[in-house]
């Protein structure tokens, strides 16, 4: 591999068109380590299971990193668009919906079709096919047999750290960059995958946890049968079972207080490692259109509502309605859930209705659906019913169509099509919920120097989240987003410095267009209130 660094800064002919022997070398590698998956999902027999996964796993990360350090050693620190534009998987070309088909059919077998994949196909419910593949790893760290969803799990952590080595390659210059990779990485690797594993094997009777998620992202986490699961299996239940609830009303807010919702969504969350690292090439394919950001603000929070009031349904069927055996009636339990969300609303309103404008107005209207739903729910629910509706019938749709269909399916599989944060911009609620709080009351913002800016539009390009950066360095005005992640990829790709990630004081975040016009204002006065 030659350390010779590339100085060309071509634009008529980028360099990325051109593929080396050694990315050649490595790309073959890859083949042959994904060939052995697709023997093992036609069912061939591979007689040393253990032997043939470690050497599928380790051809496809070796390959990675080996095109990945040819790619990236050989250039000078900073960001080029790499030709981003003139390749067919990164542009929506035949490659990218090829891939596109492919994730999508995946995820599609994943969900509804895991038999095809080899679950239980076997003698006495034994795996067979790629599922059986992962069996020996599988009983190495959990003690079972390999499910579809451990197969993910595996293929997916993979992913992140192999396409998470190749992110950090890319921006070696950004200390920023390298540390939230690694932050990924660890809890992929840490939280979401491996504790997980081992606490089933320590003891099989707790409830699946995954302490990287928190609702309403783990939609299911107050499941009668889990809180049964926490309850019953002593200290450490009820402990992941309080971890669960004070991460919702007190760790997220403080910590999106402090540093915006950042600090889930672009370094904790699996989702957004995903995204990040190999959902990086299709970063640029977001949507920057209005019509985008409007369809996306009014689905994220119509999943919010659904997400919000299903999650109530849910509990108050399994709750009781005798006071004398049960202090959190049912009746009860949808007063304090219907107080709180007054409480919330009327902050909104009181301190923050000028800030939102007409904004200020969806959110009432919000606010008053979800009330109207909670007096149905009263009216009409019963202990197997929610508004005339069989509850597993309803808590199943919402596992299918959003958590499965909108984040797995189209969230993931769309990356070559729509980008690589779809579900965070548009159906993620957990990604609502950390909005509303960055936007109401975080002290993150990204600052910027208007008088520096020369309109390259290099950060609008490579802002996942179809935020329109450019047209907001042009004016020197603060970037404040609910939809932000924080990911800093826009200032890392700014030639002049433009961009800054900032946690400064609540006061001033809000710098509206018609303060730097400087028709109306005196700019003195408010340079000296700065």
């Amino acid at each position: 591999m030659s350390n010779k660094l590339n100085h060309s800064m071509s634009l008529a002919k980028p360099d990325p068109q051109d593929i080396s022997n050694t990315q050649k070398i490595a790309l073959a590698l890859g083949i042959v380590g994904l060939f052995i998956l697709v023997l093992a999902l036609a069912n061939v027999n591979l007689p040393n299971q253990a032997l043939f996964l470690t050497a599928s796993l380790g051809l496809i990360t070796i390959g990675t990193v080996i095109y990945s350090r040819d790619m990236y050693l050989a250039k000078l620190e900073g960001i080029k668009n790499d030709g981003l534009w003139f390749k067919s998987i990164s542009s929506r070309g035949v490659w990218g919906w090829v891939s596109g088909i492919l994730l999508t059919a995946f995820y599609i077998v994943l969900y509804f079709k895991a038999e095809l994949l080899g679950l239980g196909q076997g003698v006495d419910g034994a795996n067979t096919g790629l599922v059986s593949l992962f069996d020996p790893l599988s009983q190495l760290l959990a003690g079972r047999d390999a499910s579809q969803w451990f197969v993910y799990g595996v293929l997916y952590t993979l992913a992140i750290f192999a396409f998470g080595y190749k992110f950090m390659l890319k921006y070696k210059h950004n200390r920023y960059q390298q540390l939230r990779t690694a932050s990924v990485m660890f809890f992929q690797l840490g939280f979401a995958f491996l504790i997980p594993e081992f606490m089933y094997r320590l003891n099989s009777d707790l409830p699946y946890n995954n302490l990287a998620n928190m609702w309403p992202l783990n939609y299911y986490n107050f499941d009668q049968y889990r809180i049964d699961g926490f309850i019953n299996n002593g200290s450490i239940g009820m402990a992941f079972l309080i971890f669960g609830i004070v991460s919702i009303f007190v760790i997220s807010p403080f910590l999106t207080y402090k540093y915006g919702k950042r600090w889930y969504c672009s370094w904790v969350c699996g989702c957004g490692g995903l995204a990040e690292t190999a959902g990086d090439s299709f970063r640029q394919l977001s949507s920057k259109k209005m019509s985008a950001w409007k369809l996306e603000r009014w689905l994220i929070h119509t999943v919010l509502v659904f997400s919000v009031v299903m999650t109530i349904a849910l509990v108050y069927t399994y709750l009781g309605y005798d006071p004398n055996k049960y202090w959190l009636t049912k009746g009860m339990f949808l007063l304090l859930s219907g107080i709180f969300l007054t409480a919330v609303f009327a902050v909104v309103m009181i301190f923050k209705r000028q800030e939102l404008g007409k904004d200020a107005r969806y959110g009432a209207i919000g606010y008053f659906v979800v009330m109207a739903l909670l007096v149905a729910l009263h009216l009409t629910g019963t202990t197997n019913e929610v508004f005339f509706i069989n509850n597993g019938a309803l808590r199943s749709t919402y596992g299918v169509y959003i958590g499965s269909i909108f984040s797995g399916v189209i969230g993931t599989g769309f990356y070559p099509i729509l980008g690589n944060r779809t579900w965070c911009r548009m159906g993620c609620p957990m990604a609502a919920i950390l909005g509303f709080q960055q936007r109401m009351f975080s002290k993150f913002r990204i600052t910027t120097n208007g008088g520096q800016c020369i309109s390259c539009g290099n950060c609008s390009n490579t802002c996942e989240m179809g935020i329109d950066v450019r047209a907001y360095a042009q004016k020197g005005e603060n970037i404040i987003r609910s939809s932000c992640v924080g990911c800093g990829i826009c200032a890392a790709v700014c030639p002049r410095g433009v961009l800054k990630l900032e946690n400064g004081p609540l006061e001033g975040r809000i710098n509206p267009t018609d303060v730097l016009l400087g028709n109306d204002v005196d700019l003195i006065d408010l340079v000296n209130q700065k």
